[in-house]
Order: structure tokens, then C-alpha cells, then sequence
């Protein structure tokens, strides 16, 4: 798992390879990850939009805009945190992924970034 704290809002990242929904003849690597979003402020935070860049090892890049999440745009609390799971699809067994989250505080309406740390995707059988 890798973590990163921008803006008092701490990000943390971890993979899993999805082997059941891989194809490795046809060049076809499914990765799940996790996001946990904690919010250290003393204030509230929206995450209104996401914005994600792909690596594949073959030196493909794609760049994915949207607003929130996992089709939601959440509210995290002071002290309180957000998880939800999604997915990426590679054309080979290793890449990784970084963006930002657009965030509002909703005290203020200032809107304001959020770093996602870098974070790779490799299947496992690549590691040995």
C-alpha cells in the first residue's frame, strides 16, 4: 500500500491482479485497487472530481477525467474516511497509475487538489 497526505487529506492506494477476469493471450490485465480518503481537517470535504493517468509497460498512457467516484461524489467528515474499490484494465502484466481529486471544503467553498500517490499494478507471476 502506498499513502500520500496533500492538503490534510490523506490518500492511500493498494492492487490486486484479477486473474479471473484476465486474458494474458489477448493482452488483457485486470487490476483492482482500493482508495481509502481520509480527511485530517477540521472541516468537511467533497470530492467533486477525479483525474487519473495509466502507464502500461508498453509505454501506452491514457489520461481519465470524471466527476467523483465510483459514481459518487463523497462527503468525508472531519476524522472520518471514504473506501471504494474499482478497476483498470492494462494491456500488459505490469503499469501503474497517479492523479488528483478535485475537493471542495465545505465550510469555505474553496476547491482545492489532492495528490494520488503513484501506485503500480503488476501480476503476480511477472514478480518472480
Amino acid at each position: 500500500m502506498v499513502s500520500k497526505i496533500t492538503e490534510g487529506v490523506t490518500i492511500s492506494a493498494e492492487t490486486f491482479y484479477q486473474p479471473e477476469y484476465s486474458n494474458p493471450v489477448a493482452g488483457e490485465y485486470m487490476f483492482a485497487y482500493r482508495i481509502t480518503i481520509e480527511n485530517n481537517n477540521i472541516f468537511p470535504v467533497k470530492l467533486l472530481l477525479r483525474h487519473w493517468n495509466v502507464f502500461d509497460s508498453n509505454g501506452s498512457y491514457k489520461e481519465i477525467d470524471g466527476d467523483g467516484v465510483v459514481g459518487v461524489q463523497p462527503v468525508v467528515q472531519p476524522g472520518d474516511q471514504y473506501q471504494y474499490v474499482s478497476g483498470c484494465n492494462l494491456k500488459t502484466e505490469m503499469g501503474k497509475m497517479e492523479g488528483f481529486y478535485t475537493m471542495e471544503n465545505l465550510n469555505n467553498k474553496k476547491l482545492f487538489k489532492v495528490s494520488i500517490p503513484v501506485f503500480e499494478m503488476i501480476a503476480p507471476f511477472k514478480s518472480n
